[in-house]
This record gives structure tokens, C-alpha cells and sequence, in this order.
């Protein structure tokens, strides 16, 4: 399962950041990429370098694996597990690559706090506010579960920490800042990962909840 694993999670840097990013760039001129920001040490900036560790260790738990340098957690090293893993690897891929297309020209990946993009509220986003994300994390969770070791387990935590920092603490204060009232509403009533949890209050200036 590792080297299958390994295989998905290749396939899924390769399409959800390369292809994408490519596709970006022939539209808009701009790749979307705006790397880790904020200054060294800012939340900001740590919520971006978690996220690229986060993806470093998930490449490297299944790589340990594969060569037997590192074994899975003995309680969850059994093959419904492992299934369960590749079925919601699956889904993952696909939503995100899905969420990714409603975003259109929108997509990006970072923030950089002078630009200005079309608040999306359509297909997956009239659902939650942060599919990719959710999608992302879905993704990393089947994966873990692929490669149950104490690497890939790591990079779970750390995917999940690294995209809450990055939606609470700046992707959600700058869609405040840049699209107001519009993005309030849609907070209002659109849950942050999952369907009506996190939403907004209608009063609200700064994230919470």
C-alpha cells in the first residue's frame, strides 16, 4: 500500500499545484503561487511554512515505509484501514481538483494581501467556504491512513493546523477587508470546512466561531 500511496500523493502534487498552477498561468498570466508570506515568525508566516512542511513529511512517511526504514502504528496497520484510506484518498483528489475548477481564475494559492479577486460563491463554494481545504485535508487523512506511520501521521496534524492558522488568521480577515458586507453574508450562512459549522456572524469584523 505504501508504494501506492506514494504513487497518489506524486499524482496529486503534480495536478492539484503543477497542472493547476500551469493552468493558471495560461489564463491569467500569474501561476496563483504566492508562497509563504507575512514576516518570519508572524502566524502568518509559520501557518505557511507548517503547510509546506506538512507536505514534505507527507511525501516522506510513505517513502520510509516503502523501504522499511520506518513502521506503521501496530493499531492501525490493518488492511480496512488501509482501503478506507485509498477510498478517501480518491475522494480527495477528485474533490479538490473539483473545487479547484469552480474557483476558475480565482484560484490561488497564498495570499498576497493587494490583489483583488472575485469572491466565488458558486458550485462546491455554495456549500462551504473552503473546499479545497477540505478536500486537502480529506486527501491528507486517506493518506495517513494508506501509510499509518508515525511520519505520516505527523503530517496529518500538521496539514490540519497549518490550514486552519491560513483560513482563520489571514485568508478570512482579508476576504473581510477586500469584499465587506458581500463576504459577511456569505460567511452568514455558508459553514467554514463543512456545511453550517463555522459560519459568521452577520455583525462580526473578525473571524471567529
Amino acid at each position: 500500500m505504501a508504494t501506492t500511496a506514494l504513487t497518489l500523493y506524486l499524482v496529486y502534487l503534480a495536478t492539484a499545484f503543477g497542472v493547476r498552477s500551469l493552468l493558471q498561468y495560461r489564463r491569467t498570466g500569474s501561476t496563483g503561487f504566492h508562497g509563504v508570506s507575512g514576516r518570519p515568525g508572524s502566524l502568518e508566516w509559520c501557518g505557511g511554512a507548517l503547510f509546506v512542511l506538512a507536505l514534505l513529511l507527507g511525501l516522506l512517511g510513505p517513502v520510509l515505509q516503502l523501504f522499511d526504514i520506518l513502521d506503521p502504528v501496530r493499531s492501525l496497520d490493518a488492511t480496512p484501514i488501509a482501503v478506507g484510506g485509498l477510498v478517501l484518498t480518491l475522494v480527495g483528489i477528485t474533490a479538490t481538483l473539483a473545487a479547484q475548477r469552480d474557483m476558475g481564475v480565482s484560484w490561488r494559492i497564498g495570499v498576497e494581501q493587494t490583489e483583488v479577486t472575485d469572491l466565488v460563491v458558486n458550485g462546491a463554494y455554495a456549500w462551504v467556504r473552503n473546499p479545497v481545504f477540505t478536500a486537502v485535508i480529506a486527501t491528507g487523512a486517506g493518506l495517513a491512513l494508506m501509510t499509518p506511520n508515525p511520519v505520516a501521521l505527523t503530517a496529518l496534524v500538521a496539514l490540519v493546523i497549518a490550514i486552519e492558522i491560513q483560513v482563520r488568521a489571514v485568508e478570512e480577515p482579508y476576504l473581510l477587508r477586500t469584499h465587506g458586507q458581500r463576504y459577511r453574508d456569505y460567511a452568514a450562512r455558508t459553514g467554514r470546512f463543512v456545511p453550517r459549522i463555522g459560519r459568521l456572524g452577520t455583525t462580526t469584523t473578525s473571524p471567529n466561531g
